[in-house]
């Protein structure tokens, strides 16, 4: 039926040719021959198979701080790749070709894990990215990629939605060594009504990374004008994260801009990012940015004792680092919170 199918883990069959995908809370249930809603998980012949297998649609050198990961590396790059479909239906998709396709893409040559290892050496690229579309619906082809990532020394970085459960949870972020996940809203309506999924299962992944991983963990909100920026709701959001994260969890609020199908909303306007961010340091994170939009300021670290300025940022690059070798601060010796050497070396 396809060319190029890896058999997938995480799956029970129900009879008469029909099976139960497990990875997801979604937990779809698939006749021969159908997809779920992620589009790659196909039932061919009475087995999960994730259709595509090694193939991928983007593959790109970006700075780790596009993730965004503002912590984790901070002025290294990134091999990004991504594939396509996605477990959410998000109505503000900003990638709805990969991660909504209407049929069948046209994708490029197979990947290796090998190959893939090779490649980001060769563009000495310290971590690789499974990114651009939801990688927890190629679970399979990630988990070998970043197996074989981390026997070469290099480190892997997922940036998903977190709509993952069980076991599949257990193997996917057993592997990856950072992970950036959208927290896209604090209401279940907003999950249901505009991303086909529920609030809870990503509240379980957030709280089950940090506490029972070694998993780098930052977090991001895109705040939609109308939809999830009320005060009210990022005052419950982020004395949620406070309690259940930790004060030191990074938090990206970032701006929405039309697009898919909301292009009827206006973009964000920078005073609602500032806004958010104010709420959250007052209720106690100590470490929060503002993204898609220019701000030197909202894009930079400083440390949460003597207000010193650690790392100073552009949009989605680093210009300057000021941290010691051992991550703490110049000034009064505080440690900033994040993974910011590899090997013993300094970066920056």
């Amino acid at each position: 039926m396809y060319a190029d199918v890896i058999e997938c883990r995480h799956w029970q069959p129900l009879g008469e040719g029909h099976v139960q995908c497990r990875v997801c809370p979604h937990k779809c249930r698939i006749p021969d021959g159908g997809r779920g809603i992620c589009f790659v998980r196909r039932n061919v012949g009475g087995r999960l198979c994730l259709a595509f297998g090694h193939r991928v649609s983007s593959l790109a050198l970006d700075p780790v701080e596009k993730k965004p990961l503002y912590h984790y590396l901070p002025g290294t790059a990134t091999l990004s790749i991504g594939g396509t479909g996605c477990n959410l239906s998000c109505r503000f998709c900003q990638n709805a070709p990969i991660s909504k396709p209407g049929r069948d893409p046209d994708l490029q040559e197979p990947l290796s894990a090998e190959s893939l290892v090779r490649l980001a050496q060769k563009h000495r690229a310290p971590s690789v990215s499974f990114t651009y579309n939801e990688p927890i619906v190629a679970l399979e082809y990630v988990v070998e990629c970043a197996r074989a990532c981390r026997a070469a020394g290099l480190r892997t970085i997922a940036v998903t939605n977190g709509y993952i459960c069980g076991e599949a949870r257990d193997e996917f972020f057993d592997s990856v060594d950072a992970a950036n996940v959208d927290l896209k809203a604090f209401t279940d309506d907003f999950y249901r009504q505009l991303c086909g999924a529920r609030l809870a299962p990503v509240l379980d992944t957030l709280q089950y990374i940090r506490k029972r991983t070694r998993t780098w963990l930052e977090v991001t909100t895109l705040l939609i004008p109308g939809e999830n920026d009320a005060p009210t709701e990022i005052e419950e959001m982020t004395r949620w994260a406070v309690g259940a994260l930790g004060p030191d969890t990074p938090w990206h609020f970032s701006a929405f801009y039309p697009m898919y199908r909301m292009t009827d909303r206006p973009p964000t306007p920078p005073e609602t990012l500032y806004r958010a961010r104010d709420i959250a340091h007052r209720n106690g994170l100590r470490y929060v940015y503002v993204g898609n939009i220019s701000d030197g300021e909202g894009h930079s670290t400083f440390c949460r004792s003597c207000g010193a300025l650690l790392l100073e940022r552009g949009r989605m690059s680093l210009r300057s680092c000021r941290l010691r070798r051992d991550g703490t601060c110049p000034s009064c010796g505080t440690r900033c919170p994040g993974v910011f050497t590899l090997a013993g070396s300094p970066l920056g």
